[in-house]
């Protein structure tokens, strides 16, 4: 069939969490169609699953303009604006009821599998731009589908792709067969299943941002209830201790991000965690009672462990948008022009220069990577950070550059400064005022006292964000 003209088209968003919900809402703001298409069976899947962490950004800072507008007439309002929503808190009490708001403008269940031009593959010039996007979808009961569009916004996210425990960026040899063991998120300590798994047992945490923090932050917890004696967590850092190991503290100024980083120096001053630092994991083995043994670059071979959480970060999915032409950063794989601003490599203050439509785009007109995705490895992603990127986009699929090249954002430190890239090179160990990941002088098993345990500080005040990814 012929595609019909672009102009009549809806915009296909891609994922249907807080930032595709967004782009919804401000693409009908700017009096255009969205057809938002969740690869979940509903919306927010991904945020839902990690329903028990506590977001460390309150209910002001996760709730966007354009859809609190869109809320306003069903009676909706916000939840105390300085009050910190879990991730289901958030799923239930927002993401709901917008997608409710858009009714047959999400689709739930509907995997994107290909996205391309209408008639022509990436290799083709003639009259590219002026066809329309075409997007391949699949159904859970094995139904197909193709939609055409005027724009397609990827706000897909990166939940689905974490990276894995092996230290060159490629898995673990023996990480695939250790899977029974390992889990690549924060484990949910109230689920009693969940419980059982971890209680009693010695488990290695793989990471060092915020979702580190946070595993080792409920292990600590887990460690000082009735049915958690002998539970003990170990630390495992590709790189050092330094000043800034444990992020921002009171210098961060999201003061629940920064209380994050502490509640993990206080499960490690009282000895519910042990730290090995510089350890890079070559090989996962098991011992002859199943346990696991990680065996470093270096041939150290770590005790045995029961289970192992890795939080490394995530990593996009590309594939499904291999038939476009994407400017993408070599090493981050995010936009070229947003990569500078985010490179954990040369900074990882949290700051970041306000940005939008034009940082956004690629080669290919009209397709834009937003949200998490927007970041592709880099870590310390902010909700408002997408709301804004979603307002400056829709704007500029409306033709009304004013407004889209009008960004205006003030993120909030980190408290933490230096660049993460810091660990190789040859003089980073003196770094501690610089990089919060920078190395000790060699690596090694350690017991870190620096000071008292932070006090009043639980383990629900966590999030699924990081100051940088390990």
């Amino acid at each position: 069939m012929n595609a019909p003209a672009t102009t009549e088209l809806p915009v296909v968003v891609i994922g249907a969490g807080p930032a595709g919900l967004a782009a919804a809402a401000h693409l009908l703001d700017q009096g255009i169609e969205p057809l938002v298409l969740e690869a979940g069976p509903t919306v927010g899947t991904a945020v839902r699953e990690w329903s028990h962490v506590r977001l460390f950004s309150t209910w002001g800072e996760v709730v966007d303009p354009a859809a609190e507008k869109l809320l306003a007439p069903t009676g909706w309002t916000r939840p105390n604006p300085a009050t910190y929503p879990s991730g289901g808190d958030w799923a239930e009490l927002y993401l709901q009821p917008l997608a409710d708001v858009l009714g047959e403008q999400v689709r739930t269940g509907a995997t994107v599998t290909g996205v391309s031009r209408a008639g022509r593959d990436r290799i083709v010039d003639a009259d590219r731009e002026q066809q329309p996007f075409v997007v391949h979808v699949a159904y859970a009961d094995g139904r197909e589908e193709r939609f055409f569009a005027r724009a397609v916004i990827d706000a897909s996210g990166t939940w689905a792709t974490p990276s894995p425990a092996g230290g060159s960026g490629l898995a673990a040899l023996g990480e695939k067969a250790a899977a029974d063991r390992i889990t690549y998120r924060v484990p949910d300590l109230k689920n009693p299943a969940v419980r059982a798994r971890y209680a009693g047992k010695r488990t290695g945490v793989i990471g060092s941002g915020a979702s580190a923090f946070t595993a080792l932050a409920y292990l600590a917890d887990l460690a000082k209830a009735n049915d958690g004696a002998d539970t003990k967590g170990v630390w495992i850092l590709r790189r050092g201790i330094s000043g800034w190991t444990f992020g921002g503290g009171e210098a961060d100024q999201l003061p629940a991000r920064g209380a994050l980083g502490l509640a993990a120096k206080a499960a490690v001053d009282e000895g519910h965690a042990d730290a090995v630092t510089g350890f890079r994991t070559e090989t996962i083995e098991r011992d002859t009672d199943g346990r696991l043994v990680l065996v470093g670059e270096d041939g150290r071979r770590l005790d045995p462990v029961d289970e192992v959480i890795v939080l490394t970060g995530f990593r996009p999915d590309l594939s499904f948008l291999d038939e476009l032409r994407l400017g993408l950063d070599e090493r981050l794989q995010a936009p070229v022009d947003l990569a500078p601003l985010i490179d954990p490599n040369q900074h990882s203050c949290g700051t970041v220069y306000p940005h939008g439509h034009r940082e956004l785009s690629h080669p290919e007109p009209g397709v834009y990577l937003v949200g998490m995705k927007s970041y592709g490895r880099a870590p310390t992603f902010l909700a408002m950070t997408g709301y804004e990127q979603v307002r400056s986009v829709a704007a500029a699929i409306a033709g009304d550059l004013e407004s889209a090249d009008r960004v205006e954002l003030t993120l909030p430190e980190t408290g933490v400064c230096g660049g993460a890239g810091l660990f190789d090179t040859p003089d980073a160990q003196e770094a501690d005022a610089g990089g919060c990941c920078a190395p000790a002088a060699a690596p090694e098993l350690v017991q870190i006292g620096v000071g008292a345990p932070a006090a009043g500080l639980i383990a629900e005040e966590a999030s699924a964000g990081g100051c940088c990814g390990s």
